[in-house]
């Protein structure tokens, strides 16, 4: 075979091997999706009406679920876990909507910068205290949790406030087609804007790498406590987001923590992040959380007592559990 000839067959095998190994890093994820892509036909074959307006609405309903999975997926990586999530969604939705309630356009956007800024000074608050005290990530979120529950109930005792028209406006309707959703692209350029750059700079090499061994990562030099530190900030920036989507998608602002926090962490489960850390990514987590909410809503089509989904979505994160213990089993003995 001549050069030319091995040049031109290796420039043919490298896109296929490229591809390849895409899919074998992203088997799980590529899964899922495809369940995911099963999950709708058969929720327009149960409920024929199924259409555009409804996609609409699970990407609304399923806005803030997501970010606070993503929240939640950046901290487990890095070998952790955040239980205050869903009450830093609640401190930062009230102090968003009692801020903004009668207020103009502009000052709207100065609201939800600072929010922001809250957001990334819970994490820092949380971080700090997780590398200082030493006391594990548990403990001390659990705890936090707490303090960030009080301080939604001192900011607002009930639901109310308001939201600006703008940020109202920015997760309903569509974007040049009526199938996709506004709320779904406003979460892609989130997460794309915040996490891209984090995860491909030395804090996201960082993370990973203290997520797959901490002892090994400090040995080569990685910062681990303000790699820590780092991955709770941008926890908390997600979370800030998810508060705001909270409070755009409901005009109000609500100090109820509600079931953010644990529904985060079954995402994170499904989307196939190892707890252990140092495994996924945050696809997979925001594809989980529209497959437990299409399970609910297609038990809602089938007539089937709601409370039902919750067994189910259970019965789904123990199958997966199982799943991925077996395949960390199959991977240690080979």
């Amino acid at each position: 075979m001549s050069a030319a000839a091995g040049a031109v067959e290796g420039a043919r095998t490298r896109p296929a091997g490229a591809v390849a190994a895409f899919a074998r890093r992203n088997a799980w994820t590529l899964g899922l999706l495809a369940f995911l892509v099963v999950l709708l036909l058969f929720t327009k074959l149960i409920q024929p009406r199924y259409g555009p307006v409804q996609v609409q609405g699970l990407a609304i309903s399923v806005l803030p679920l997501a970010l606070a999975a993503v929240a939640q997926a950046v901290v487990v990586i890095g070998g952790g876990i955040d239980l205050s999530i869903g009450s830093m969604m609640a401190f930062t939705s009230v102090v968003s909507a009692t801020a903004m309630q009668g207020q103009s356009a502009e000052f709207g956007v100065v609201v939800v910068l600072g929010v922001l800024l809250l957001g990334v000074a819970l994490g820092a608050v949380n971080g700090s205290l997780v590398v200082l005290t030493r006391v594990p990530d548990i403990v001390v979120t659990l705890a936090m949790s707490f303090v960030w529950a009080g301080c939604a109930l001192l900011v607002r005792a009930a639901p109310g406030g308001g939201a600006a028209e703008w940020l109202k406006d920015l997760v309903l309707g569509s974007i040049g087609s009526e199938w996709i959703p506004q709320a779904a692209v406003v979460l892609l350029v989130i997460v794309g804007a915040i996490w891209l750059p984090v995860r491909r700079s030395r804090v996201g090499l960082s993370i990973y790498a203290i997520g797959s061994n901490r002892l090994a990562a400090f040995r080569s030099g990685v910062p681990v406590g303000r790699t820590r530190l780092s991955a709770y900030v941008v926890t908390g920036l997600f979370s800030a987001f998810a508060g705001l989507s909270l409070t755009a998608s409901t005009g109000i602002g609500t100090p109820v923590p509600g079931p953010y926090t644990l529904m985060a962490v079954a995402a994170v489960v499904l989307g196939g992040v190892s707890l252990a850390g140092g495994r996924g990514g945050v696809l997979g987590p925001i594809v989980g959380v529209v497959v437990l909410q299409l399970i609910r809503t297609d038990m809602t089509f089938l007539d089937v007592n709601t409370n039902l989904a919750v067994v189910a979505q259970g019965i789904i994160l123990i199958g997966v559990v199982m799943v991925g213990s077996l395949v960390q089993m199959r991977r240690a003995r080979a």
